[in-house]
């Protein structure tokens, strides 16, 4: 099927197939733009020589501390440039990348640590005091720490631990890369918090983040020597592939530590800034900044946005301001964006909320995908008719290989051939998917999610709490945030303010509840409560 008669002397070899792998990019870049600006962060610039010297050394270092192919190397970074170095000198070396979410509590970054098995952490110095205490959790053996000192943000090194440029030191700038055999091979380890118990390793594979970062360039119009502004935490999806991506057109990739309104309004017009992704609250962020942060450009800037679709005010208030906005949609599972809101010809002209209806849309599948559906409860596709709901569910190279040492979680996962997102939505007339609801309760809160079952959990560990509901409660800066239904003991006492301290003594600061509510749950005759009862209540609060 699908084969010549005769294919003898046909066969796959060394000058005609190569795995795919997103480290030629960056290979690539060195030898064909070897003088461009490859990295900036304050006052540091790095040309693609020096950046490809610097992952040599990097990946040499790694082996050197006997780091083997398969290990798995930890970082605790925000967005500078060692971490964006960590997305090719990690895979270099053969290891696959674990980016760990640096807003998490100590016992969930130690989960994942021990989880992943990590052989070395590079640790930001600002986040050592984090990295010891999850290490001294660890039931197993402790990763050996390297410490990133930020001297550009003058954050000084606590001298506590090995220095990240005297790590790199002892590595050789021209030392050849360890390139997968097989494109199968895993990069990435991205921990999901899911809904419910511990969370789960997404695995990547070579193949999907070398796709995925194609067709993010393509769907973003990217032609030659774009500068991304790098806003998507390096943690989460692997910044959605586009560190990757970016030498690929031989691009210029802006770090930025600190997300703020100046921070993105002086990257933009100091260092012309193309592109950048987010959540919806930067949007806000920048429409609602002070007069003294904004700074005038000339060009408008690519924006890609995720994480809930931007409200129609949003959308409205940022376009004047030299923005245009896509509404993109994914999971940690799909490398990060899998669908795209295309823009259609016939819809210029529209404006207002009918114009932010059509870009709130969560889109049709991006070009490296499969197929992207809507299906019921029997895996057939729902009409497209803009009524009939179910569940996104995708399938192509742009999936993970599965859920690491969770065998039962990726046979579910992957029921019927398709990879089951979770997500409900119905499907327009002409193919669009539109979100409307998130099963399984997630709570996306300035882009990252928030599982309701751990928030409940922690407050359940109250004295004087019965019984408690998480949902999410609609807010104008962050797009969700978590709202608690609580059921108090018989007897039993507690504020609002009491409740949230004790939360936040256990919980991410994004995971804590913004507001209390103290009521009888509402429950079926078998003792559910009821959340859809608590959302209509949430959004009236």
């Amino acid at each position: 099927m699908g084969w010549l008669k005769d294919e003898s002397g046909l066969d796959k070899c060394a000058a005609n197939h190569v795995p795919l792998t997103p480290l030629s990019f960056l290979a690539r870049a060195a030898d064909v733009f070897p003088d461009r600006t490859a990295l900036v962060y304050g006052k540091a610039r790095l040309t693609y020589r020096d950046y490809h010297a610097r992952v040599s050394r990097l990946a040499s270092a790694l082996s050197r501390a006997g780091i083997a192919p398969g290990d798995v190397v930890a970082t605790l970074l925000p967005n500078v440039p060692a971490h964006a170095e960590a997305h090719f000198g990690v895979p270099a070396a053969g290891a696959v990348l674990n980016a760990i979410n640096t807003r998490l509590d100590v016992d969930t970054v130690s989960y994942i640590l021990g989880h992943g098995e990590a052989k070395l952490l590079l640790v930001d110095s600002a986040l050592v005091p984090l990295a010891e205490a999850a290490i001294a959790a660890l039931a197993g053996p402790a990763p050996r720490i390297v410490e990133v000192a930020d001297r550009e943000a003058g954050i000084a090194a606590t001298g506590r631990h090995e220095d990240y440029e005297a790590f790199l030191e002892g590595g050789d700038p021209a030392a050849p890369w360890h390139l997968p055999q097989d494109e199968w091979e895993s990069i990435a380890l991205n921990y999901t918090s899911g809904t419910t118990g511990r969370p789960k390793g997404v695995v990547y594979h070579h193949r999907g983040a070398y796709l995925s970062a194609v067709q993010n360039a393509i769907s973003w119009r990217m032609v030659l020597y774009p500068v991304y502004l790098v806003i998507v935490p390096l943690f989460h999806c692997n910044n959605w592939c586009h560190a990757w991506m970016v030498p690929m057109l031989g691009g210029t990739t802006v770090c930025c530590r600190d997300i703020t309104a100046k921070a993105v309004y002086d990257a933009i017009a100091d260092h012309g800034v193309t592109h950048f992704a987010g959540a919806p609250i930067v949007l806000n962020t920048l429409i609602n900044a002070r007069a003294g942060d904004r700074r005038p450009f000339a060009h408008v800037v690519e924006v890609f946005t995720a994480g809930a679709p931007p409200p129609a005010a949003t959308l409205a208030a940022i376009e004047p301001l030299g923005f245009n906005v896509t509404q993109v949609y994914g999971l940690t599972e799909s490398y990060g964006p899998a669908t795209e809101c295309i823009w259609k010809p016939e819809w210029d002209g529209t404006e207002g909320e009918a114009r932010a209806a059509l870009k709130a849309r969560t889109g049709v599948l991006m070009p490296m995908m499969e197929e992207i559906t809507v299906h019921d409860d029997e895996g057939r596709d729902v009409p497209r008719d803009g009524l009939h709901l179910g569940e996104i569910a995708m399938r192509g190279n742009g999936v993970m290989k599965g859920y690491y040492r969770n065998p039962e979680a990726t046979a579910e996962a992957f029921r019927g051939g398709f990879f089951r997102s979770g997500d409900i939505a119905f499907r327009h007339p002409d193919g669009y998917i539109k979100i409307t609801d998130r099963a399984k309760d997630i709570i996306i809160s300035g882009g990252e999610n928030v599982s309701s079952v751990e928030v409940e959990g922690a407050l359940m560990h109250h004295p004087a709490v019965l019984l408690c509901a998480v949902v999410a409660r609609p807010d104008e800066k962050w797009g969700e945030v978590p709202c608690a239904f609580v059921e108090l003991k018989d007897g039993a006492s507690a504020t609002e303010e009491e409740l949230i301290a004790f939360a936040r003594g256990r919980l991410a600061g994004f995971k804590t509840p913004k507001k209390i509510v103290f009521c009888d749950l509402p429950k079926t005759s078998t003792g559910k409560i009821q959340k859809f009862e608590l959302r209509a209540v949430a959004k009236l609060l």
